[in-house]
């Protein structure tokens, strides 16, 4: 969430940021202003009745002890209509207050200075390609028929226990998926990470820190009999528990890894590109989490990036790197790495991570702050990455690596598969 402060006294330039990210409320900016300043004059009032009524009782004290009963008792008259003027400016500052936290939190993070200048994902900067593209045999084919042909992982019986989007994953094909999880949280401990295992159900208190609400709340699956979401991604839970928490600046950077199944409705998504893996409603993930100092953020950013871009190097598949431009960033991102790999058989380019830096921005929700030394707490930088959603990546594997006699499993997960070749 942006601060009120920061928008008064920086407004031409939040604007011209919010304008990059294609951002269509503008006059927000302005009525964020406005608002402050009611809450500023309203907050005025109230401490300038609050110190009338602490002089008064002073007075009322210095008469009560002269033996100056009436004139004491014609003051606390006085005292007791300020009190009441008192909670009418108080109820009158939390609905003020109200109102315009209702109006701070339409407003998208501001992204950083190197975000390009764009409204769709052709418009991401390309910084990065590594990896050769493989050729594949004349009777190659897309990995929903090879998951078909080899019988590991079963679209239809997905669509009859719950509904389009929620594959079945059988054989070979649960040891390559359970194979993957277990190399990618190894990966992220020997990276320094720290595992957690979180609720996979969130209250809206935290969907509301991480940025989801009120921005994608039609994204998120609701149970609404207990009022909780299903997770996005693990990157809500593990950022929320540090939620209303001073850390100490010393144990910085903090570093967490999760696996967890991640929910999105995906609402209006149709066509040829949601056809097999490519889009999904349940999918697994393994994320990494970082909670950093300010002057350290963008640098940590950039390992994370390169960290990520090392496991698709491991997994020996052709990747690229994209800088996302503003209309096609998150709302709570300052700045996106987007992480595509190549998929052989259906000639294109899929995403299986995002990286990203949200400076303040979920901090300031969270109330997530570090302290220096004596210092007055500040708050804390927070950042994210798929390290790495399964789903687009068993995809690549598969069709990369079909062969006339089966499907090559990449040898760094051999060991936890058992075996080299899915036929």
């Amino acid at each position: 969430m942006l601060v009120a402060n920061y928008l008064r006294e920086n407004k031409d330039e939040v604007k011209q940021r919010l304008q990059k990210k294609n951002f269509k409320h503008i006059e927000l900016v302005d009525s964020v202003i406005e608002k402050d300043n009611d809450r500023k004059r309203i907050q005025n009032q109230l401490d300038e009745m609050l110190s009338q009524g602490n002089k008064l009782s002073e007075q009322i004290g210095a008469l009560m002890k002269a033996g100056k009963k009436e004139e004491a008792v014609a003051l606390k008259t006085e005292t007791a209509n300020l009190k009441e003027k008192s909670k009418e400016l108080q109820e009158a500052l939390e609905q003020c207050e109200k109102e315009l936290h209702d109006i701070l939190v339409q407003l998208p993070n501001l992204p950083h200075q190197s975000v390009p200048q764009g409204k769709t994902a052709n418009d991401n900067e390309v910084v990065l390609t590594q990896g050769d593209i493989p050729k594949l045999h004349e009777k190659a084919a897309p990995h929903w028929d090879l998951c078909a042909k080899y019988d590991i992982i079963d679209f239809e019986l997905g669509v009859k226990l719950t509904g389009a989007g929620f594959p079945v994953y059988k054989g070979k094909g649960a040891k390559l998926q359970r194979a993957l999880i277990n190399f990618f949280l190894d990966k992220a401990a020997e990276a320094g990470y720290a595992e957690v295992q979180p609720p996979i159900l969130v209250n809206a208190d935290s969907g509301y820190g991480t940025g989801q609400l009120p921005d994608k709340e039609g994204q998120m699956y609701y149970v609404g009999a207990d009022e909780y979401y299903l997770i996005p991604t693990a990157e809500v839970p593990v950022t929320n528990i540090y939620r209303d928490v001073i850390v100490k600046a010393e144990d910085l950077p903090i570093k967490n890894t999760a696996y967890t199944p991640c929910f999105r409705r995906e609402a209006g998504s149709y066509g040829k590109d949601v056809r097999g893996l490519n889009r999904l409603h349940q999918f697994d993930k393994v994320e990494i989490v970082q909670i950093q100092h300010p002057d350290k953020s963008y640098e940590t950013l950039e390992e994370m990036r390169n960290y990520v871009a090392g496991l698709l190097q491991q997994l020996q598949l052709p990747f690229r790197i994209l800088r996302l431009c503003g209309g096609d960033m998150s709302f709570a991102s300052a700045l996106t790495y987007d992480m595509e790999v190549y998929s052989a058989a259906q000639e294109k380019w899929l995403e299986v991570s995002s990286v990203s830096n949200f400076e303040s921005f979920q901090a300031n929700r969270l109330k997530l702050r570090y302290r220096e030394g004596s210092n007055k707490p500040a708050l804390a930088h927070t950042l994210n990455g798929s390290a790495l959603a399964l789903p687009r990546i068993v995809a690549a594997i598969i069709e990369n690596n079909q062969t006339p006699d089966g499907i090559k499993v990449p040898e760094v997960l051999v060991k936890y598969t058992g075996f080299d070749l899915i036929n």
